[in-house]
């Protein structure tokens, strides 16, 4: 009898360790079985999304490499088509995808950002000119409502004093030109298309109004222009732009700089609250005039306003350039200067025609190396504010052009 319950027992212990085997066996083999599947669930996730990114970037890459191709100074057949092209593509991208954008020269804020209306400006491109042209000649901005307030303006201003005149416009800068009609379908003459446009139309008489704020690069380039197309009209004059004629060293001023002096430093005392400049120099506040800055010989034109405003007693108005040329206009010298002359507070304008990409980044920028941001960072000074607007805008500013215009038309 024990030995039926031993082998009872012993049986029973043996089927319970095969079940228990079994049971191990099972699940040990339905653990690989889990992770196989997971894996094979995780790995095609990475790879879609490995690829919807690379997709994006190639996207915005191609973008980029549209905007680089007319983000150049000649203008060629393709010209129109490629500006096409860019805005098209640019258009088909998602935010995300636009915010990827980036060249040599593209990013996104060339098709993304907001410069105003470019609807409320006037490309002056159109026929039936008649027998005498004013054409306007500026460098240009993509600032939409800088160049409605700043160049058209002077425009409005000249057609105003002369309308026996067809005022017309052409932009030096063929980077601007592209940009305004990818973007906004703007067309802008360049001055090529401009004297092209005179010839075809039977201009006899055309004299040409710079906005260039003195004998410089762009100036010179303008001059080689006109001279291959002298002999297509009956006379040609070229008035002086707006601080006239350049002169020998930094001691040289004339009425052009003094009316420019005057209108700006008025005009930023104004804007800036104060009822005169001897007022604001009471309350310790400086004014910092920021001009784009050369290499051409002629950039002795900002070492003369500094000249200019000193023999008219503006003592806390401070000339300074964006190049740091001539070397005494560069932002650390200008805050040197305005910081060992005393003043606690700075007012930043632009000393130039337009308010456009120098005046709103250069100059009141969010960047470490933007005017603004390096006067704030010298610790000198217990407020620094910037008055983003171009001379374009300011009556007197015009009435200098309109003055220069018709000394030109009386010669």
């Amino acid at each position: 009898m024990k030995k039926k319950l031993l082998t009872v027992l012993l049986s029973t212990a043996m089927t319970a360790a095969l079940i228990a085997g079994c049971g191990s066996s099972a699940d040990d083999a339905a653990a690989p079985a889990e992770t196989g599947t997971e894996a094979e669930e995780t790995a095609p996730a990475e790879e879609t999304e490995t690829s919807d990114a690379n997709a994006d970037q190639e996207a915005a890459d191609h973008v980029a490499a549209l905007i680089d191709a007319i983000y150049v100074q000649e203008r060629t057949d393709e010209t129109d088509a490629q500006c096409e092209e860019a805005k098209a593509a640019w258009d088909a991208l998602t935010d995300a995808q636009k915010e990827l954008v980036e060249g040599e020269n593209a990013d996104p804020d060339y098709f993304g950002r907001d410069t105003g209306d470019a609807s409320k400006d006037d490309p002056r491109n159109g026929d039936e000119i008649g027998e005498n042209e004013l054409l306007v000649v500026s460098f240009g901005t993509s600032f939409n409502d800088s160049r409605v307030a700043d160049i058209k303006g002077i425009e409005d201003a000249l057609q105003e004093a002369n309308p026996d005149w067809s005022v017309r416009r052409a932009f030096t800068a063929q980077i601007i030109i592209n940009h305004i009609q990818a973007r906004d379908g703007e067309k802008i003459d360049n001055v090529d298309q401009a004297l092209d446009r005179a010839v075809a139309n039977g201009v006899k008489n055309l004299v040409i109004q710079p906005t260039h704020l003195m004998h410089g690069a762009e100036y010179d380039e303008l001059m080689d222009s006109v001279e291959a197309y002298q002999d297509q009209f009956e006379t040609v004059k070229v008035a002086e732009p707006l601080l006239g004629e350049v002169g020998s060293d930094a001691t040289v001023i004339n009425e052009d700089k003094a009316a420019v002096a005057e209108a700006l430093t008025a005009e930023a005392v104004q804007d800036a609250g104060y009822d005169s400049l001897e007022a604001a120099k009471e309350d310790g506040v400086a004014f910092v005039f920021m001009g784009h800055g050369t290499s051409h010989t002629a950039k002795v034109s900002y070492s003369q306003m500094q000249t200019q405003m000193d023999e008219l007693g503006y003592d806390n108005v401070f000339i300074g350039t964006v190049e740091g040329e001539p070397e005494e206009t560069a932002c650390e010298a200008v805050i040197e200067a305005v910081s060992q002359a005393g003043y606690k507070k700075v007012v930043l304008r632009p000393l130039m025609v337009v308010a456009g990409d120098h005046a709103s980044n250069d100059m009141a920028g969010e960047d470490a190396d933007s005017w603004l941001s390096m006067f704030n960072a010298s610790g000198s000074f217990d407020s620094v504010d910037a008055q983003v607007a171009g001379m374009g805008q300011i009556q007197a500013i015009q009435d200098i052009y309109v003055a220069h215009t018709a000394a030109a038309m009386n010669e």
